[in-house]
């Protein structure tokens, strides 16, 4: 359901909501202003694009989104990704990107595919944001100390260059950067100061610095883009090719996914601080609505922003009406306020992205999961980090989601047990029957677990392990919860082999489903349906009739009966022997 009715159904629009929301509205929105132009600038945007995908994205998301308290915009796990594309195709070719990703992600939406994206696995998840929070934080070294453009298309080649060039640092950028850091990181540790943003706080200190000394060499929003327009953007519909567009699916479905995740997570978030539920699904149509609109104003992507969403619920934030303001307070100051943005230093933005990397990496969360967590799991959370920071975010996140269902995939096969039951196992069913053994010629095998591709071979070698040929062989399936292709088709081949050497094959417990597949493949009827049982019971009782008429079986059951009789007069005749020793 759309946030906003459900909002509306459960009296959170009523006038007694208002200021509560209207309050914790202003407060996101102030927030929001010097993330959105440092994401934007971190992406090789411009500050204002920024700020109009703050107030579009966040209007629209709060609007059609699943999760009442989301607080959508451009976020730092984008940055990495955004200024890649922006680098390769230009400004355009990323807002059709983005465009395109808005599609993908509203067919996800109605497609209700939402719950998908909860299986990415957590050293996934962390070793790549993880990644993006390194690549954030060393990406914003000649910002934050006013060092020349360097060059490297790769990680490690910007890094070493950077480093190369920080003896010729810029001190007063440097001073500024590192007062602007320290007041993000004080500000809310000071008594009284906890709901004043730390990042508005630094931002305006910096600026008001600037704007009083003019420091020589300091790169500010006026030097580097001539500041921000003091109107809201105009539509503009991109204009590419057909052939431009087709290279951009790839970068689209990496917009959409990291998007989907983002936005996901935040409202998982979300729900665990506020006590709320939310729709995943309908999530990702508000996601896919906030950036289809976004670019065609010059935006850029948008997803849900977790520290923007926490701020809204601390601040008393319950329906979609806080994004609301918060879009409408950053409207408010690109129309009154845009011109003051010429002395913003970008060196305090910098600061400022500094303490998200920080956030994003969850440095602790890390170290602790990579000490704590099974081997299989810290291979793969660092596999998706390296790979993040010193290959590519889509190759890494790739590679992290195939090494996890490898992973799952072994333990689920490994899992899976096929073996031959014991009479004591069966002594329910020989109680209900009145038998004292399994008739003559009769094996009963149980299969435990997923009957899957990654299980086949356990299946195979149980069978193999029969040495001599049973009149007939039960396969019990009462444990099997599902079946794939695979081992649909080895069990025929199966079944068809022991057909040839004249074994009698019944399937017995298959649930509802399972016997599905197995009626729809062909199973049933290559075994015969009066070879199909629902309870054991039933094919023991068939397998006595079968011993008493059948004249292998017959001739198993004397063969049975001649060597308890041999044993029996072996034990006689060894009696008095024993007893006269005595």
């Amino acid at each position: 359901m759309i946030a906003l009715l459900e909002a509306r159904r459960a009296g959170l629009l009523t006038r007694r909501h208002w200021l509560p929301n209207l309050v914790s509205g202003l407060i996101v929105g102030i927030v929001a202003l010097p993330l959105a132009m440092a994401f934007a600038i971190a992406s090789g945007a411009k500050p204002e694009q920024g700020l109009y995908t703050a107030i579009i994205a966040g209007f629209l998301v709060s609007t059609f989104g699943g999760s009442r308290l989301q607080i959508a915009g451009p976020t730092g796990a984008f940055i990495v990704i955004l200024a890649g594309i922006n680098a390769k195709y230009g400004m355009a070719g990323l807002q059709a990107a983005t465009l395109m990703a808005g599609v993908i992600l509203l067919g996800l939406g109605l497609a209700r595919m939402g719950t998908i994206i909860r299986f990415i696995p957590d050293p996934v998840i962390v070793g790549f944001t993880a990644g993006i929070g390194v690549i954030i934080w060393v990406g914003q070294w000649r910002d934050f100390f006013g060092l020349p453009a360097v060059g490297g298309e790769h990680f490690h080649e910007k890094l070493w260059a950077l480093l190369q060039a920080l003896p010729h640092l810029h001190g007063v950028t440097t001073a500024l950067a590192a007062l602007s850091l320290a007041l993000v990181i004080v500000m809310p540790r000071l008594p009284g100061m906890k709901r004043v943003p730390g990042p508005l706080v630094a931002l305006v200190v910096a600026t008001v610095l600037q704007a009083a000394f003019h420091f020589d060499g300091v790169r500010t929003i006026g030097s580097a883009f001539g500041g921000i327009p003091q109107a809201l953007p105009t539509l503009q519909l991109p204009q590419l090719a057909v052939s431009d567009l087709l290279t951009l699916i790839g970068p689209a479905f990496t917009i959409a996914m990291l998007g989907a995740i983002e936005s996901l997570l935040s409202a998982v978030v979300a729900d665990g601080m506020a006590g709320t539920r939310h729709d995943s699904n309908q999530e990702l149509v508000g996601q896919g609505i906030a950036n289809i609109v976004a670019p065609l104003f010059g935006g850029i992507a948008a997803t849900g922003a977790i520290a923007r969403t926490a701020t809204n619920i601390r601040n008393g934030g319950t329906s979609p009406l806080a994004g609301m303001v918060h879009a409408a307070t950053l409207v408010l100051i690109v129309l009154c306020l845009a011109p003051l943005a010429v002395n913003v230093p970008l060196a305090a933005l910098a600061a400022i992205l500094f303490v998200v990397a920080w956030n994003m990496s969850e440095a602790k969360h890390f170290v602790r999961m990579a000490r704590r967590a099974p081997r299989a799991d810290v291979v793969i959370l660092l596999v998706t980090f390296g790979l993040t920071v010193f290959a590519d975010l889509v190759v890494a996140v790739n590679i992290g989601v195939i090494l996890a269902t490898l992973h799952f995939l072994r333990r689920m096969a490994t899992s899976v047990e096929v073996r031959q039951a014991t009479e004591q196992e069966l002594g329910q069913e020989f109680a209900h029957l009145g038998f004292v053994s399994l008739p003559p010629g009769v094996l009963v095998y149980t299969v435990e677990g997923p009957f899957f591709f990654g299980a086949v071979e356990n299946f195979e070698r149980a069978l193999a392990g029969t040495h001599t040929d049973p009149s007939v062989l039960i396969i019990r399936l009462r444990w099997v919860p599902f079946m794939d292709i695979t081992g649909l088709q080895t069990l025929d081949e199966v079944i068809r082999d022991l057909h040839q050497r004249r074994v009698r094959v019944m399937l017995v417990g298959a649930n509802a489903r399972v016997q599905a597949k197995l009626e729809r493949a062909g199973v049933v009827d290559l075994i015969g349906a009066e070879n199909s049982f629902a309870r054991l019971d039933d094919a023991l009782a068939v397998c006595r009739e079968l011993a008493e008429h059948d004249p292998r079986m017959a001739h198993e059951r004397r063969a049975l009966l001649n060597e308890t009789v041999e044993a029996v007069e072996a034990v006689e005749v060894t009696a008095p022997q024993d007893d006269r020793r005595a």
